[in-house]
């Protein structure tokens, strides 16, 4: 495929997108470059990252757009959406490289009239982001034709992300030791402690409490997650011959889609108590082990249920086709 046609599926996310792809490299040499740090991590790391985001989410829908358009034609206000999406995100990035410059924060600072115009900006892009993201969302299920498996990882990734999206929603509202000692933030990331001190590597997340990107982060790429298993198991198809069977992808989907809602719901939980994602209190592992569980025994059981109907259809003298069959 050439780069004319990948633009081709709705320019607008594409330009945003190639445009943020660009600045990554260039973002990574500044976090080397400059010395400054905030909030203990290096000063152009958050636009770095959130250049990359968008890089996803641009290009991720530019695809799944033009899917849309080859498959439904042209479908009231999708590519004014997709244009609103590309647009406020972009709007975003400029406004958090902007406050970086200057060596301050972007998210929930309120400090002085510039900071608060910024972060008005910044929110109301949010907003309508998310907005545009539901129409193109809601456009998906509008696609007909799709193979089963391939519909369900679609739309319920779509439903998911935006879930993902609105769960940062949370870190808007100011906490409580804002509220009795204002100092110019108001919103957090961090539950249980102020925003900064020790995280993980590159993402920053915290080690020390609750930390709600977790779970925005976890719910945002459910859209390229849960396709990309979808594209894993039809590669695997000429291999498995379980796989082969559009029902069986299409229930294998279904048990990943279920377990992605349970951890989503599962590193929230976890989040909003206080706790740092990878020092779970006793409740949150068994939480996450039932899950695992879950998740493993549904898939043993959709494979189980094709063999032994597969095997129910096989004439008699099948027994050494039935042997080779994995399970």
């Amino acid at each position: 495929m050439k780069m004319r046609d990948a633009v081709s599926w709705h320019r607008p996310l594409m330009i945003v997108g190639l445009g943020c792809a660009v600045l990554v490299p260039v973002g990574a040499v500044a976090v080397l470059a400059d010395p400054r740090t905030l909030l203990g991590a290096p000063i152009w790391l958050k636009p770095t990252k959130f250049a990359v985001s968008i890089t996803i989410f641009c290009i991720t829908w530019a695809w799944l757009y033009g899917q849309l358009r080859a498959r439904s034609g042209r479908i009231r206000g999708v590519h004014a959406a997709g244009t609103v999406a590309a647009v406020t995100v972009a709007i975003e990035l400029v406004a958090i490289a902007f406050q970086a410059g200057r060596g301050t924060t972007s998210h929930y600072n309120v400090s002085t009239l510039l900071d608060g115009t910024l972060w008005t900006i910044m929110a109301v892009s949010i907003v309508v982001a998310w907005l545009g993201t539901l129409w193109l969302s809601g456009a998906l299920f509008a696609v007909r034709g799709l193979d089963p498996a391939r519909s369900l990882a679609i739309r319920a990734g779509a439903v998911l992300a935006l879930a993902g999206m609105a769960l940062g929603f949370l870190m808007t509202s100011p906490t409580p030791d804002q509220l009795a000692d204002f100092r110019g933030i108001a919103g957090a990331h961090s539950v249980g402690l102020p925003d900064g001190g020790p995280g993980l590597a590159v993402v920053g997340w915290s080690t020390v409490g609750g930390d709600l990107r977790v779970p925005h982060f976890v719910g945002m790429h459910a859209l390229q997650l849960l396709p990309l298993l979808l594209i894993g198991l039809e590669l695997a198809a000429s291999r498995v011959s379980a796989l082969a069977r559009p029902r069986v992808r299409r229930d294998l989907v279904a048990v990943a889609v279920a377990g992605y809602a349970g951890l989503l719901g599962l590193v929230t939980w976890q989040a909003l108590r206080g706790q740092p994602l990878l020092s779970p209190d006793p409740w949150t592992a068994a939480a996450a082990g039932v899950l695992v569980l879950t998740v493993a025994g549904g898939a043993v059981l959709t494979l189980r249920r094709s063999r032994s109907e597969r095997a129910a259809r096989m004439p008699d003298g099948g027994g050494h086709d039935r042997a080779e069959t994995p399970p």
